[in-house]
């Protein structure tokens, strides 16, 4: 249940439209799963007047889907839906790392470091909540280091949506092995000031990340 009193100066409906899209990004409700409007309703302790208000609003982002007669429904995730959101992170991503070189400060480099640390130590402790935590905070950061407002609000929604696999890749180690490197690759380029290679780095960040989806063929139906 969502405890409500501690947000009561927002709007039900945002709290709960917030609660059940962040359920749904970082896989607690599993794709293809039916929204139960009573089921939710009773969970999070409202009416379902917000719940039906979420789910349709959730059905705008392309979440949900709502199939007449029968019910909403989380949307599928395939391989196609992923890379298309990396080829889009891979130009906006490397251009905001090339800017990040240009402008990073004192302060956000100290805690671009402690964040690509903290990234190693997860992924070293094997504990998934954390490693995704310090993956899309290293990236938020970075993006945040280049100055651009533009920029960050186009590379939010994207890095939104990609929060909803994360959690799906991080559970092959073949792959998240070899990502705190990359990260420092990055971290170190953009801190030494050398815009070309932060941008080259981030590039092939995200390339690497791309090429290891497309061989899960396995895993996820292709669309």
């Amino acid at each position: 249940m969502l405890d409500f009193e501690l947000q009561n100066h927002r709007p039900l409906r945002e709290l709960v439209y917030e609660e059940l899209k962040h359920k749904i990004l970082i896989g607690n409700v599993n794709p293809g799963t039916r929204l139960m409007e009573i089921e939710l309703a009773e969970s999070m302790g409202v009416s379902r007047t917000p719940i039906r208000e979420a789910i349709r609003k959730l059905e705008k982002e392309g979440l949900v889907s709502i199939e007449p007669r029968r019910g909403a429904y989380v949307s599928d995730i395939s391989i196609k839906d992923m890379v298309d959101i990396l080829e889009v992170r891979e130009d906006l991503e490397g251009l905001a790392a090339s800017l990040a070189a240009r402008r990073i400060n004192e302060e956000e480099a100290s805690e671009l470091k402690r964040i690509t640390e903290k990234y190693s130590e997860a992924i070293i402790s094997g504990n998934t909540d954390d490693i995704v935590k310090y993956d899309e905070m290293f990236h938020k950061l970075v993006v945040s280091c280049s100055g651009n407002r533009t920029l960050m609000q186009m590379v939010g929604s994207v890095q939104e949506l990609a929060l909803r696999f994360r959690y799906l890749y991080y559970d092959d180690y073949s792959r998240y092995e070899d990502m705190p490197g990359e990260h420092t690759g990055i971290m170190e380029a953009i801190i030494n000031g050398d815009e070309k290679k932060a941008r080259d780095q981030a590039d092939l960040h995200i390339k690497r990340l791309k090429n290891f989806l497309l061989g899960m063929n396995g895993r996820f139906s292709k669309k």
